[in-house]
């Protein structure tokens, strides 16, 4: 049986970690509110220019630019390029271990793809660079301060692996943010620029409108899919940044009322230990004063 110095200093060192983790709460409380500002005004317009970009693609010849065409889908071999997008730091509960176990299922689920990886966040870079998997691109500590020049960055890298034919298609794999509660793992393709089904017309029915361009379609398309790609890209890393602050404001939540709990615990067993020393002592007294007379 522990002693009661032995169980103060544990009560001590639990309530001590409890404060950490009530801060640590506070704290990603703060950043999930700018973060979740930032991904609010961002997501409206990345979503409608990946809507009319889809929409765009279905309707156009695929050889009209490079980041359109369509060669070896990912089901039928070829080459992919995964973008693994996780956090820089742990204490976020199964975050990072939800986009790790995701992209492992993704690598292992046709082993006739070829896949080369590109690691945004150390514990990705840390968890795949151990176990020999080919690495074309890294990034770490983005998060702390992320800007639209570090999406730039990963989208022109991604461009370049998909244009000099290095990747046949560009993956990207991140959390979505959806809630404080939840977040959910996305496996979401950037190039080739996905093309909506469009149904044939039915007897009878006229065929679908196409676009009018003003300028060319080329010189369009040089400047727009370019920065399409460029948004997608700023749109999942702020996703990220909003699920990871989200995982840890809960996890920490969840550690601050468990030490809560462990306090009362050991408080409790603090008591009874002191409360049979006393009725020992007690005892002890009640003998020798019994064994006087």
């Amino acid at each position: 049986m522990p002693s009661l110095l032995d169980i103060r200093r544990r009560i001590r060192a639990v309530k001590s970690t409890q404060q950490i983790t009530k801060a640590m709460k506070m704290v990603a409380a703060s950043k999930l509110r700018r973060a979740q500002e930032r991904i609010q005004h961002a997501r409206p317009f990345a979503i409608q220019m990946l809507r009319v970009l889809n929409s765009l693609a279905s309707r156009v010849d695929p050889s009209s630019h490079p980041l359109l065409d369509e060669r070896k889908t990912p089901l039928a071999g070829g080459r992919v390029l995964l973008f693994v997008i996780t956090a820089d730091r742990g204490l976020c509960g199964s975050f990072n271990t939800n986009v790790i176990k995701q992209s492992g299922a993704f690598i292992t689920e046709n082993p006739g793809r070829e896949v080369a990886l590109g690691l945004v966040g150390r514990r990705g870079r840390d968890y795949f660079a151990r176990r020999g998997f080919e690495v074309r691109y890294e990034q770490i500590n983005l998060f702390a301060q992320l800007r639209f020049a570090d999406a730039q960055a990963i989208a022109k890298a991604a461009i370049e692996a998909f244009v000099e034919g290095a990747a046949d298609s560009v993956y990207l794999v991140y959390n979505a943010f959806k809630s404080v509660m939840q977040q959910r793992v996305v496996v979401e393709r950037l190039l080739p620029i996905p093309r909506l089904e469009i149904e044939a017309p039915a007897p009878g029915e006229a065929p679908a409108v196409d676009y009018l361009y003003e300028p060319e379609p080329e010189t369009l398309f040089t400047t727009l899919l370019p920065s399409h790609v460029e948004i997608q890209v700023f749109r999942a890393l702020l996703e990220s940044a909003a699920a990871e602050h989200a995982a840890r404001m809960t996890a920490m939540d969840a550690a601050t009322r468990n030490s809560a709990e462990m306090i009362d615990q050991l408080t409790l067993y603090m008591n009874k230990v002191r409360q049979a020393a006393i009725t020992r002592e007690i005892i002890e007294v009640v003998s020798g004063a019994g064994a006087l007379r």
